[in-house]
């Protein structure tokens, strides 16, 4: 089943994204990985509402809790470290849509913000929506 793309209507301003962030804990989002990736089915991202540098122990201990709280196994293919995150609104969703801004010519043109970010590939049996029905998601927590 292929996924279908969320069609971006805006992005928010720098200054929508300090005031939409003020009460975040962290985002977490649930999205079909690749077809090949059979025993990690789900692509894990954790956007934590901090720019700090977070040190290693530190980012083992966040991970594991995540996991473990989310019925998450088999995590592969880890990245974690500051990333710019853009937010994106759509017709289709209640809350903006987090993004990776990887391309330095969308860092140019989207506001963002500096997030550490934990993105890697899972499986889960909390997230079938991603699995099964090839959607994507995403959630908020707030302190």
């Amino acid at each position: 089943m292929q996924a279908k793309a969320i069609k971006t209507e805006q992005y928010l301003t720098n200054d929508k994204i300090k005031k939409h962030l003020e009460k975040v804990e962290y985002i977490i989002m649930a999205a079909p990985a690749p077809e090949h990736f059979k025993e990690t089915p789900i692509h894990f991202t954790i956007f934590l509402n901090t720019d700090e540098h977070l040190p290693k122990d530190v980012q083992e201990a966040v991970l594991e809790k995540f996991l473990d709280e989310n019925s998450i196994s088999k995590p592969a293919e880890l990245m974690s470290q500051l990333m710019p995150v853009g937010f994106a609104l759509s017709k289709e969703q209640d809350t903006p849509m987090p993004m990776l801004l990887v391309k330095p010519e969308d860092q140019r043109s989207i506001p963002y913000a500096v997030m550490h970010v934990m993105d890697f590939l899972a499986d889960s049996t909390a997230f079938d929506e991603a699995k099964k029905k090839s959607l994507t998601g995403w959630s908020y927590s707030y302190e």
